[in-house]
């Protein structure tokens, strides 16, 4: 009879050998040539969308790297804006910009509030945006099959059009869900309540992502959900919640975790269906969480409080939000950034800050938060197991 260390060393050895050889067909690999990037989300990675359409991001937004409002809801830039430098590309013109964009390259679905679920309510009656994915695949639709007649026709537009074979070699970009979570909170639903309805929203991702492939899409890079919470907005709104060893917000932060269990299940059913595809799954939940965890050890300090608002333990306020004024002894007081933001890893209670950004975007385009293993410039290449 086979001992069980022995089957345990046995095991150790296999998993150790594909690493290796996983390793090994990595560094063997070819960099992938992307001529675009068409990514769908929300905040995590909105160039511009809802502000161009509904909101404006006030001062003191993008005050680090573009020194005024620049459409995200950040202090600088974005995830998404680090992975287009990385692969040669300019900063992603959001889709809903109707003013000096540029989709030669690709274009930029995502919108602040987005969910992947038809949310109730919307703006402006609610907070929530109505371009959620669905709305996002059909503006997709739109551009694929409008800008090849705008380049057809020719004149001063053609050039800022995407050629027709780049939506086939192009890298599509999804980070999304995070707000669906977050409408079962505000809504006052259970945590049960909140889980139960995950496996409908895997449904309709999947849904939209087969969508998108029927119109050519074929490298797929999917992110996970952060670490809910351990945002301020959380923290502050829910007070009793009980905390784990760093300070966030316990239950919430497994509701994240289920649902990228979840998520990371529909990629697997995902690879079934689509056989053609690389689905690239991203762990940014584990990276972000390392800020929270160890922050000190990658130059942050205060994970837990926004850099960007007003009152508190966690330097949020719902009713005193970024760029927003607050009666103070009876002054109005401009609600500013902190004096460090490269410092700090929130930006507003909710967002993250450039510095954060970076540091996730350096971590996960390694591969080494991947599924599977390949770097963001591979990412176009299967796992051949």
């Amino acid at each position: 009879m086979t001992s069980p260390r022995i089957i345990s060393l046995f095991c150790s050895c296999m998993l150790l050998s594909h690493d290796i050889t996983t390793l090994s067909l990595a560094l063997a690999l070819e960099d992938c040539e992307f001529p675009a990037i068409f990514n769908f989300g929300d905040s995590n990675s909105d160039t511009g969308g809802l502000s161009s359409s509904l909101y404006q991001a006030p001062p003191p937004y993008g005050e680090t790297y573009f020194h005024k409002p620049a459409g995200r809801f950040s202090d600088g830039r974005l995830i998404i804006d680090f992975l287009a430098k990385s692969l040669g590309h300019p900063y992603l013109s959001a889709y809903l910009d109707s003013l000096g964009t540029n989709f030669s390259c690709g274009a930029n679905f995502a919108t602040a509030a987005s969910t992947i679920r038809l949310p109730d309510p919307i703006i402006p009656a609610g907070g929530f945006s109505p371009f959620y994915l669905n709305i996002q695949y059909m503006q997709f639709m739109q551009l694929k099959s409008r800008s090849q007649h705008i380049r057809h026709r020719g004149g001063i537009f053609a050039s800022l059009m995407p050629k027709e074979e780049y939506f086939s070699k192009a890298l599509y970009t999804f980070d999304i869900g995070q707000n669906d979570l977050g409408e079962g909170f505000f809504d006052n639903q259970t945590i049960q309540e909140v889980n139960a309805s995950v496996p409908d929203i895997m449904s309709k991702f999947s849904t939209n992502i087969k969508k998108i492939y029927d119109l050519g899409a074929r490298s797929f890079w999917i992110h996970n959900t952060g670490p809910i919470g351990c945002l301020p907005y959380v923290l502050a709104t829910y007070p009793s919640a009980q905390k784990d060893e760093v300070g966030c917000a316990k239950s919430y932060n497994e509701v994240a975790q289920h649902f990228n269990h979840k998520l990371r299940e529909a990629i697997v059913q995902l690879r079934k269906d689509l056989p053609l595809a690389t689905f690239t799954y991203v762990d940014v939940y584990s990276v972000k969480y390392s800020l929270y965890k160890d922050p000190k050890r990658y130059g942050f300090e205060l994970p837990l409080v926004a850099c960007c608002g007003y009152g508190g333990k966690y330097n949020f306020n719902s009713s005193a939000e970024c760029g927003g004024t607050v009666a103070v002894n009876g002054s109005q007081i401009f609600v500013g950034s902190c004096k460090r933001p490269s410092a700090r890893v929130n930006w507003d209670g909710i967002h993250y800050t450039e510095a954060a950004a970076k540091f996730v975007f350096d971590k996960i385009s390694t591969g080494a938060f991947s599924d599977p293993p390949f770097p963001l410039k591979q990412a176009c290449h299967r796992n051949l197991d």
